[in-house]
């Protein structure tokens, strides 16, 4: 029965050897079940036609039922076209051809009556319908209903395999597949769910008879998929939490305590303090800690990392930190060296721009345990750091790494260090269930208490004369500000030149010596760079023009202005984060989003969204609504999922019924030893089989 499905699609009718090499290394599709689950992105209704009349006004593809009335070339050689006007007595349209022109031009004919179907697009100021499907009426009367599109690439379009070619291909399949598609969910999970066979909801995907039917089928196959994801999950934490030992820190230890009774630099707030006694309670379980820490932007997530590293070496073993960028891990490395200054605690930073002679001095500490805490980037992934007994690992903005690195910090001890993830994006609670549903999750949901809301407004660049009014008088009451210009790798040399201009454009505007202007960008040298932000964290300039490598950068209680430029080019996430780089004082402060007059929806939408909240969770689920988990999570972690069918941002409810199914499933049968649920337990196994890190079934 499997072997029908895993056939190489080479022997399908239509592929061959050629195209299946295509196929494969385009899409994917190495095998019949492969093309099965190739599933269409949208459906059309081709029962219903529209007048030519009305063909400009529909925003989306037509079909109409008319003649060509005259057929013309236009242009030579590799600049000809092909126009044949078309009419159906309400209007007329050109149907025109850059491509093919001698294949189609001999089949076009004036005498019979053409079903046409295609987009309306306008070319030199006139509508038409570039490179339109077309089948003689009469041949096609009968066969009208719900056309399924589908993915596909310019290079398998030039091969024929364009939408409608995979559709023909489907179509080919489709037929063949009658008793061949296994069940893979049991009796009592369909029918409790009222859920479709998996052969019916494969053949009603690609060949709707309506559009009920297309729902039923879809929510079939994204609940499977969901379903078995939230089971492979709920397995590895499974595993984590009674197979893998950890450490126990049976005390809090000294430098905890002196640390928190001495040199705290601020009460924590309650929801720190709620966290701190999450993470304890894992120390004491005698099981590996696995947990995530989301907070928003300031919420004190640094001081709880500090805290918990603390205990680990109150106990006798080392703590590691591992940050995404150089930038971020200094500033880790100075905030919390800055923390430690009064106390005996041995703190180093390994980042790929350290010195070698210090690199061989710092591994020989680490080596000999004369280090306690080691701040760094991906460096402490590589082979050669080695700690003689590390007891805790701490990850920042972990959707910047991949799994497989989390993972290798595991083996930098006999027994698997405990591990705390920290990310100051928050995480929509869908993200949460699939990206981090195998971690038990803490939440620090309390800013640090005398922090103001922060006023958040749009403007456009015919309000620039104000907002540098607006600035002045913040900076006449002792303030400092921020402008933020956006550094997008793609097209850097036209960024650099707009933040150039506008660090010349304010600095006519604000001269000296009544005002001082730093900059900062990553072109510039370290020393350089740093220079200009000490300058700005001690006051002695009052506005700092940067790129987004602040967006992580120095913390400034003084700076309550907030200005980012060409706003619309920022993800939600971002805004947010830079917004949080202001409101750390006790005066009241602002963001101002500069954008151009002209906006895309989506850009309105984020700017809306920014205006209307601080809320960072609220941001996010906007945020994925947007941008899809893939863009949220970074391109490592969204590699994870290989979602064929479902949508984390628009699925949210699947995926909670699937989470709570896969619970029900465990907590009836957490050894799979019941018969109803032999399926299940065969599925399960094969799927783990090929992601043998992932964890196993006892």
């Amino acid at each position: 029965m499997n072997d029908f499905l895993d056939t190489s699609i080479e022997f399908l009718k239509g592929v061959g050897p050629q195209r299946a090499q295509l196929l494969q290394t385009e899409l994917g599709i190495f095998t019949f079940r492969d093309l099965l689950e190739h599933y269409p992105f949208r459906y059309l209704d081709r029962s219903t036609y529209h007048s030519v009349a009305d063909a400009p006004y529909v925003d989306n593809y037509v079909q109409l039922r008319g003649k060509i009335t005259g057929i013309r070339e236009i242009g030579s050689g590799r600049h000809k076209k092909l126009f044949a006007r078309f009419t159906d007595g309400s209007g007329s349209i050109d149907l025109v051809w850059f491509q093919g022109i001698q294949w189609i031009k001999p089949n076009l004919r004036t005498d019979v009556e053409y079903q046409i179907f295609g987009k309306p697009k306008v070319f030199v100021n006139q509508w038409n319908i570039p490179h339109p499907e077309m089948a003689i009426f009469a041949d096609v009367q009968n066969k009208t209903g719900l056309q399924a599109f589908y993915p596909s690439t310019e290079k398998l379009t030039a091969k024929g395999l364009h939408s409608k070619g995979i559709e023909k291909l489907i179509a080919t399949l489709i037929p063949q597949i009658s008793q061949k598609i296994p069940e893979t969910l049991p009796d009592w999970m369909v029918q409790e769910n009222h859920l479709m066979s998996k052969e019916k909801a494969l053949i009603a995907v690609h060949q709707p008879k309506s559009e009920q039917q297309i729902q039923q089928a879809r929510f079939r196959l994204k609940f499977e998929e969901l379903f078995f994801l939230q089971l492979e999950m709920l397995l590895r934490k499974e595993v984590t939490a009674t197979k893998m030992k950890g450490f126990v820190f049976e005390e809090v230890g000294n430098q905890f305590n002196a640390f928190y009774s001495n040199h705290l630099p601020f009460e924590l707030t309650n929801a720190q303090k709620k966290v701190i006694k999450e993470i304890r309670k894992d120390f004491l379980s005698g099981k590996h800690m696995n947990r995530l820490l989301q907070g928003d932007v300031g919420s004190g997530k640094t001081l709880v990392a500090l805290l918990t590293a603390l205990i680990g070496i109150g106990n006798g073993f080392q703590a590691a930190l591992m940050a995404p960028t150089e930038i971020l891990a200094s500033q880790h490395f100075e905030s919390i060296s800055s923390f430690l200054a009064n106390m005996d605690v041995k703190i180093a930073l390994l980042i790929g721009s350290t010195k070698k002679a210090a690199r061989i001095e710092l591994h020989e500490k680490l080596l000999n345990g004369e280090l306690n805490l080691l701040i760094g980037t991906h460096a402490l992934l590589e082979d050669v750091v080695q700690f003689k007994n590390l007891g805790i690992v701490i990850i920042d903005e972990q959707h910047r790494f991949g799994v497989a690195q989390r993972a290798k910090m595991w083996k930098k001890n006999t027994t698997p260090p405990h591990v705390l993830i920290m990310t100051a994006t928050p995480i929509p609670r869908t993200l949460a269930m699939t990206f981090y549903g195998d971690l038990d999750v803490s939440v620090i949901d309390e800013l640090p208490p005398g922090r103001k809301p922060i006023s958040t407004i749009h403007r456009y660049e015919s309000h620039r004369l104000r907002l540098f009014g607006f600035m002045r008088e913040q900076i006449a009451l002792g303030r400092q500000v921020y402008v933020v210009y956006p550094l997008i790798k793609e097209s850097e040399t036209l960024d650099f030149n707009n933040l150039m201009d506008g660090f010349e454009a304010i600095s006519r505007s604000f001269p000296m010596p009544s005002y001082q202007v730093s900059i900062v960008h990553g072109k510039m040298k370290p020393e350089d760079k740093d220079f200009e932000m000490q300058r700005f964290v001690k006051g002695e300039t009052h506005i700092m023009v940067a790129t987004t490598v602040i967006e992580v950068g120095v913390n400034v209680p003084n700076a309550s202005v907030m200005v980012i430029e060409s706003a619309e080019r920022f993800g939600l996430s971002q805004l947010h984060q830079l917004r949080g780089r202001v409101g750390r004082g006790a005066e009241k402060s602002y963001c101002i989003l500069m954008t151009g007059d002209k906006l895309s929806k989506e850009a309105q939408k984020r700017m809306e969204t920014m205006v209307q909240t601080n809320d960072g969770f609220e941001i996010s689920e906007v945020d994925l609504q947007l941008r899809g988990p893939g863009d949220l999570m970074g391109t490592q972690q969204s590699g994870v999922l290989d979602l064929k069918i479902s949508n984390l941002s628009k699925d949210g409810q699947i995926v909670t019924l699937a989470r709570e199914m896969a619970k029900k499933m465990l907590s009836e049968d957490p050894k799979f030893e019941m018969p109803k649920n032999q399926l299940l337990k065969n599925q399960i196994q094969k799927i783990l089989r090929s992601k043998p890190n992932w964890g196993r079934i006892a």
